[in-house]
């Protein structure tokens, strides 16, 4: 019985190895995502602290000490969290990123393996002509005789 061998057999190989890296680089750039989010609620809740607390400076008696650096506080955190949305919004492009190339990588690996499935259906087409014609040989070989 003949064995198959696939020609293009390390090229399938390849398309598989560089798979197993896409899937590593989306799920590392999937991680820094949700990283990110999660760094730019806690700023949000923070921010939302901030607001409490010059709520409650401007209430009541008024000190202006208080409520200029409440006031601070709360411009500064709002630029923290506007760059925290940058942040995740980079993250989220790289993430999409590792996502299209992931999708690419496994669009070339089912056509390698596709190819291969035909190689492999072609050997058995042959291999069964191979048997008949073999089997028509024996049979006219014994009839001839």
């Amino acid at each position: 019985m003949a064995k198959f061998v696939y020609q293009m057999q390390n090229i399938l190989d390849i398309k598989l190895k560089l798979e197993t890296q896409a899937k590593m680089a989306y799920s590392a750039a999937n991680q820094k995502y949700l990283d990110e989010q999660n760094v730019l609620q806690e700023y949000i809740i923070r921010r939302m602290g901030y607001e409490k607390k010059l709520k409650s400076a401007m209430t009541g008696k008024l000190d202006m000490a208080e409520v200029s650096r409440a006031r601070a506080d709360l411009n500064n955190m709002k630029t923290i969290v506007r760059r925290q949305m940058m942040e995740v919004h980079k993250a989220e492009k790289a993430m999409e990123e590792a996502r299209d190339k992931l999708n690419e990588v496994v669009q070339e690996r089912k056509v390698q393996e596709k190819l291969r499935e035909k190689a492999f259906e072609e050997f058995k087409h042959e291999l069964a002509e191979a048997e008949t014609k073999e089997i028509d040989e024996l049979v006219s070989y014994t009839y001839n005789k």
